[in-house]
């Protein structure tokens, strides 16, 4: 089991494909290719080329990747890196200088509350319906028979 502290590198001449599974954190220097899965932070240097899925608890990305990130914590795009992927984070810095092309879900809970989360907000941007609006006919204007009923009701 990895020690307090401990990071895993991946150095400048490497070029790694497949999956790569640390206890700590990891710093990727070189080329990776596959799955990325980290029981700490991911840090990929300015160096880096990076095409796979990362799952850890911090990331920062100085580097080249492509892929999908997800963290428990928090993604961070640093200057002269970039991004071509979806990140999901519970906080998102993308410092001036960095490039990100994808979507970013800023996941607050659980992936298990992601699906009632979205149901709510997709009921909070419909408007709510109303039966006060008032009658139009089909050139969007109220008819005049309406519009005389309803003020003989209101006087």
């Amino acid at each position: 089991m990895a020690q307090e502290g401990e990071v895993t590198v991946v150095g400048q001449g490497a070029r790694l494909e497949g999956t790569i599974v640390s206890a700590g954190s990891l710093r990727i220097d070189g080329q990776v290719k596959g799955q990325i899965n980290a029981d700490g932070d991911v840090m990929l240097s300015p160096q880096s080329q990076v095409d796979a899925d990362i799952r850890a608890d911090n990331v920062v990305v100085a580097g080249r990747f492509k892929g999908n990130i997800v963290v428990k914590a928090k993604a961070e795009l640093a200057r002269g890196g970039r991004v071509d992927g979806n990140i999901t984070s519970k906080s998102l810095i993308v410092q001036e200088g960095g490039i990100f092309c994808g979507q970013s879900n800023m996941d607050q809970g659980s992936s298990a509350s992601q699906p009632q989360q979205a149901a709510s907000q997709a009921s909070r941007s419909q408007p709510a319906a109303t039966s006060a609006q008032p009658a139009t006919g089909p050139n969007g204007a109220e008819s005049k028979a309406e519009t005389e009923s309803a003020r003989a009701t209101h006087r």
